[in-house]
């Protein structure tokens, strides 16, 4: 789609350039959702992709960085440059996305996370694994959250005015863990109605992470492996569960107790 009234598009070499950033100039980086309806409220881009973030950073203590314009193609083959038990996550979770590979291509891992849709994939992912997320704040400082709390709502996340979501961390007992993963939707090719992640660390515990059936990523967190009534009983317990043409929230949460235990039986 056509940006009409967007007359600049500013290539961002240094931090410095990310200053004219505000209501009417926006962050351009794979654009496949910017450029996928109206934004007659602009009039400014800023390309982050020209500011060369090396996409995958392995860092000295064996955790991984990945940059915000990470695209979907370069997180999906993590699943194949890996070693540890986590390494099918990656792949698996850019799949709830029914994108083509043009898409694959271009959209990111940040801007997914930035929309900030409850069916986001790479909130899923990210929120699964534990991870971090690197904000650049417009005043010049740097923040880190935990993945978890950056999607506050249907579309709505931690960013201000001027914000730009820097990179997603993620650590190594994460990327050591045993993970499990399950999706649904009302039809084959149709927008997650539901997607968990569970996950094993090492130390014995258990999290449950839920999103695409909230409003914002759950998560459920055990010193052990619960029960399978006391899952049952916090899955049911769970508020702020999401309804759509999608999905119903009743139904959303009836199939995420179901996909629970499936995780659970599958990490024993």
């Amino acid at each position: 789609m056509d940006l009409n009234t967007v007359t600049a598009v500013r290539a961002a070499r240094t931090r410095a350039d990310l200053a004219a950033l505000d209501h009417r100039t926006a962050v351009l980086a794979g654009g496949s959702w910017l450029f996928g309806e109206p934004q007659d409220h602009l009039t400014g881009l800023v390309d982050i992709t020209t500011l060369g973030w090396p996409a995958v950073t392995v860092r000295p203590d064996g955790g991984l960085s990945l940059a915000a314009t990470c695209t979907l193609a370069e997180v999906a083959t993590l699943s194949d440059r890996l070693d540890g038990p986590a390494a099918p996550l990656f792949r698996l979770a850019c799949t709830a996305l029914h994108g083509s590979t043009k898409v694959w291509a271009v959209a990111t891992l940040g801007g997914n996370l930035c929309t900030s849709l409850p069916a986001g994939p790479m909130t899923s992912l990210a929120a699964g694994l534990d991870a971090d997320v690197v904000l650049w704040r417009a005043d010049g400082t740097d923040a880190v959250l935990p993945a978890a709390a950056f999607v506050t709502g249907n579309t709505t996340n931690a960013l201000g005015p001027g914000d730009v979501l820097r990179s997603v961390e993620v650590g190594p007992a994460a990327l050591a863990s045993r993970t499990a993963f399950r999706r649904t939707a009302l039809s084959a090719l149709g927008r997650s109605g539901a997607v968990l992640v569970g996950r094993r660390p090492a130390d014995g515990g258990f999290l449950l992470t839920i999103t695409a059936a909230t409003v914002r990523p759950v998560q459920l967190r055990y010193p052990a492996l619960p029960d399978a009534a006391a899952l049952a009983a916090d899955v049911a317990a769970v508020d702020g569960w999401f309804s759509d043409p999608h999905g119903a929230a009743d139904w959303r949460r009836a199939v995420s107790g179901l996909l629970a235990q499936e995780i659970r039986q599958e990490l024993r």
